[in-house]
C-alpha cells in the first residue's frame, strides 16, 4: 500500500459512544462524514455533513470494496482522496470540533461533538485518526454510526406512542389550534415539524424536510417530552399526511384512539386569525427568505396557486369568484397595505369549503370529544 494509504488505517481502538438518548437529548453536535447524497436522504438536526469522500469516490469504492475486498477499497479511496483532499477535510473537521468544545462533557470524552459515518465502521475509524493526527485529540465516533441512530429512534417513536398518553386538539379551521399548542409545554407540533400547516395553503416559503428528517425530529421531540416527564402529550388533530410527509403508522394509530378537546371560537376570531397566519406569517416568512419586494411578489403566486389546488372542490363559480377576491386582496395589500379585502375571500374559503370538509371527518369521531371551550377555556383545562 501507499503511504497515504497506510496513514488512513485507524490505528488501535478509538473512543465509541452508544448512549443514543443522551446524544439527541443533549443537543450534541455530531460531525456526519458520509457522502453528500446519504447526509440529503436523511440526517439529524445537529449534524453538519463534512464527508470523508464526494459521491463519485463513495460510489468508486463501494464497487471495488463488493468486488475485491476491503484492503483493494481502502487503497483505492487512498488513492482517490489526494493529499490536498486529506488537508483540507482534517482542518475542517479540526475547525468542527474547536467550534463545540463549550459542550464537552465527562460523557463525550475530547470534545464538544461527536462523529460517524453509516455504520460506525471504517469511514469514521479513518476520521478519527486524522483528526488525531491533525489535534492531538481523539475524538469519538457513534457505536453503530447513523444506522444504529436512526433505528433508535424510530423505535422510541413507536415505544413512546404507546407508553405516553395522547390528546388532540380539534377544532375548525382557523381556530388557532396551533397558537394554543404553543402555549403547551407538552405539546408536539406536528406541523411546525413538518414545515406546512396541512392544507392547501399550507406549504411555507422554505421546502418541508426530507420524510426521514420529519421522522427523526418528531422522535427527538418525543424523547425530549419524555425526559422531561410529560404525562399527556397534546397534539394538533391532523390527517395521515401533513403536506408530503407522513405521520409514523404507530405514532397516528395512537392519535386515531386519543380523546379530544375541542376548541370553538367565533366566525370572527376564524376570519382574523387566518388572515394573521396564513397572510401575515407568511408574508414575513417570504420577505424573510426572498427580501420584501419579491417576497411580496412569491406570496400572491403563493395564494393563488393555492387557490388553484382546490378548484374542483369548490365548483366553477364559486372558484372565480373566490379567484376575483383574492386577486383585489392582493391588489389593495400591495397598494395600501391594508388586509381588508382579505376578509370577504377568506370568510368564503372557511365556511364553502374547510367547514363542510372538517365537519363530516369530525362526524365520525364526535365520541371520543371529552372537552369542548373556548381557548382560555381548553388552555385551562389542559393546565
Amino acid at each position: 500500500m501507499s503511504n497515504l494509504a497506510l496513514e488512513g488505517m485507524p490505528k488501535g481502538e478509538h473512543p465509541q459512544i452508544d448512549d443514543y438518548a443522551s446524544l439527541f437529548l443533549n443537543n450534541v453536535p455530531m460531525l456526519d462524514v458520509r457522502a453528500p447524497v446519504e447526509f440529503e436522504q436523511g440526517a439529524f438536526p445537529n449534524s453538519v455533513n463534512i464527508p470523508l469522500m464526494t459521491d463519485e469516490e463513495r460510489e468508486a469504492v463501494g464497487i471495488c470494496y463488493k468486488e475485491q475486498g476491503q484492503d483493494a477499497a481502502i487503497l483505492l479511496g487512498a488513492e482517490l482522496v489526494t493529499e490536498e483532499g486529506r488537508t483540507q477535510r482534517k482542518k475542517a473537521w479540526a475547525e468542527f470540533f474547536e467550534r463545540y468544545e463549550k459542550h464537552k462533557s465527562s460523557k463525550n470524552r475530547g470534545g464538544g461533538g461527536v462523529l460517524y459515518c453509516f455504520r460506525g465502521g471504517l469511514r469514521s475509524q479513518i476520521s478519527q485518526q486524522w483528526i488525531l493526527d491533525e489535534t492531538g485529540i481523539d475524538q469519538p465516533r457513534v457505536k453503530g454510526g447513523y444506522k444504529a441512530m436512526r433505528r433508535f429512534l424510530i423505535d422510541s417513536i413507536d415505544r413512546i406512542a404507546n407508553e405516553i398518553p395522547i390528546v388532540i386538539l380539534g377544532g375548525r379551521t382557523g381556530s388557532g389550534k396551533t397558537r394554543v399548542l404553543k402555549k403547551l409545554d407538552n405539546s408536539i407540533d406536528l406541523e411546525g415539524l413538518a414545515n406546512h400547516r396541512g392544507s392547501a395553503f399550507g406549504p411555507t416559503a422554505t421546502p418541508q424536510p426530507t420524510q426521514i428528517n420529519f421522522e427523526n425530529a418528531l422522535a427527538i421531540a418525543l424523547l425530549k417530552q419524555e425526559a422531561k416527564g410529560a404525562k399527556v402529550l397534546v397534539v394538533e388533530d391532523e390527517g395521515r399526511n401533513v403536506g408530503s410527509i407522513g405521520v409514523p403508522q404507530s405514532f397516528f394509530d395512537a392519535m386515531q384512539k386519543a380523546p379530544i378537546v375541542k376548541l370553538e371560537v367565533s366566525q370572527e376570531e376564524r376570519n382574523q386569525v387566518s388572515i394573521e397566519e396564513y397572510i401575515v406569517d407568511t408574508q414575513a416568512h417570504f420577505d424573510e427568505v426572498y427580501g420584501k419586494d419579491e417576497g411580496a411578489i412569491k406570496l400572491s403566486e403563493h395564494l393563488l396557486n393555492s387557490l388553484s389546488k382546490i378548484q374542483k372542490r369548490l365548483g366553477g363559480v364559486r372558484y372565480q369568484e373566490a379567484k376575483d377576491q383574492m386577486e383585489l386582496a392582493i391588489e389593495q395589500r400591495l397598494s395600501s397595505g391594508s388586509l381588508d379585502g382579505f376578509i370577504p375571500v377568506v370568510k368564503t374559503l372557511l365556511i364553502d369549503y374547510y367547514d363542510p370538509m372538517y365537519d363530516y371527518q369530525f362526524s365520525k369521531k364526535t365520541e371520543r370529544v371529552c372537552f369542548t371551550g373556548s381557548v382560555d377555556e381548553v388552555l385551562e383545562y389542559f393546565m
